[in-house]
């Protein structure tokens, strides 16, 4: 017996059932698309991120508040707020007694209001930082100026706007240069513009309004702590010597003597990038198991196509035996029918979940984030495996059914 000869008729039975045979599929479709897509979208969405880290710079060390496993997040990191780091801390480690090998850094401090301007009303998040976030960050002021040491904390009311909110509040027609925008209930003097920067982690820099650290702490939130900060050393190479003088300023300021007691994590860029992997890595993953769940449902719905199909051709099964087809060949038969279902409904489904990814990623490219458009051939390669797998899994049972008819009484079959 020939493949051909399995597959013509797998022809046939799927054209005489059509509705029937479309549904059967169309799980499948939803299945391996839903795979696809999260795939595709998570790998998009870590690709970005990842892109974003490596854009800054490698020679950057990244200092959290909380402790957390060397090769895992800290809390700070999912959204805890911990109050631990200090402004006092971040001096001290520009101190070159102590961390000999730092060129620059930056504190972080982040939050969110309505900014108004001549009757328009926007909302916008803000960030507190020091003045050597822009050699820090890479970043580039297009206008007017970034702002002083001395003004860090001199509680100045002054403002540098991301090009976006710039575009927003002025437009092309007025100079935002020493112009008065209000910040909540605060009013605030413009000195300078960012050049466009693009989104980082998902946090778009040219929608973010910038001021003097402390400013954001005791006028605009009221705190006393950071969110994290970031120093640049003078090479990678002396990396793991300013991480270590690092950790021993911040031990030495927060009285710490054990290790375990840690109350900050410290990250170079890399180990920043392996820690980031492996998180959204395992999120993307554990979101595809779960999005694989339908193909199960799929399944069932193949297992129950065929059962029907055995019992409508059951005659013809008869009738094959009787003129000498042997058991394999039957049970070949129907597996081969689930197998080609499957397989249908799988291509069907990679081709949709790729369209759908291809969609998004125009969407958020649009929101203007540099989203990668990324399907991978393994992740192709497995759909197309889970499709076989499935057709078999779930064909099996319907096609040794089918193999082990006895003919005289499946001849008598009305």
């Amino acid at each position: 017996m020939n493949l051909s000869d399995p597959l013509k008729i797998s022809y046939r039975n799927l054209v005489a059932a059509k509705f029937r045979s479309f549904l059967t599929i169309l799980g499948i479709v939803i299945g391996i698309a839903s795979v696809i897509i999260i795939m595709a979208i998570g790998t998009s969405a870590q690709e970005l991120i990842l892109n974003q880290i490596r854009g800054v710079g490698s020679n950057l060390i990244g200092v959290l508040p909380g402790a957390s496993e060397e090769k895992g997040p800290p809390a700070s990191a999912l959204g805890v707020v911990i109050t631990t780091l200090k402004y006092g801390d971040f001096k001290a480690l520009m101190e070159k007694s102590n961390v000999p090998d730092a060129v620059s850094g930056a504190v972080y401090l982040s939050g969110n209001d309505t900014v108004q301007f001549q009757g328009i009303n926007k909302n916008y998040t803000y960030q507190g930082t020091t003045y050597g976030y822009v050699e820090t960050e890479n970043a580039t002021v297009a206008n007017g100026r970034f702002f002083t040491k001395d003004e860090d904390t001199s509680l100045a009311r002054i403002a540098v706007l991301g090009s976006s909110v710039a575009d927003d509040l002025f437009g092309n027609t007025i100079d935002p240069i020493g112009k008065k925008i209000k910040i909540g209930d605060q009013s605030f003097d413009v000195v300078g513009v960012f050049a466009e920067r693009g989104s980082a982690a998902f946090s778009n820099q040219d929608t973010t309004i910038y001021m003097p650290i402390y400013t954001a702490q005791k006028i605009m939130l009221g705190v006393d702590y950071l969110n994290y900060l970031r120093i640049k050393v003078d090479s990678e190479t002396n990396i793991d010597r300013a991480k270590a003088d690092v950790i021993t300023t911040l031990r030495e300021r927060h009285d710490i003597d054990n290790p375990e007691d840690d109350d900050f994590s410290v990250r170079d860029q890399q180990t920043g990038l392996d820690v980031i992997n492996n998180v959204t890595g395992a999120i993307k993953y554990f979101l595809a198991a779960i999005a694989a769940v339908s193909l199960l449902v799929g399944g069932i719905g193949i297992m129950n196509t065929m059962l029907i199909s055995v019992n409508q051709r059951i005659r013809e099964v008869g009738l094959r035996k009787a003129i000498g087809a042997k058991n394999a060949a039957i049970l070949l038969q129907f597996l081969v029918e689930s197998i080609v279902v499957t397989l249908i409904g799988g291509v069907a489904g990679i081709l949709l979940g790729v369209i759908v990814a291809g969609i998004a990623a125009l969407i958020i490219q649009k929101l203007g984030y540099a989203w990668p458009f990324v399907v991978t051939l393994p992740s192709i390669l497995v759909a197309v495996g889970i499709s076989f797998f499935v057709g078999i899994f779930f064909g099996i049972y319907p096609a040794r059914k089918a193999a082990k008819l006895n003919v005289v009484e499946a001849l008598r079959y009305e």
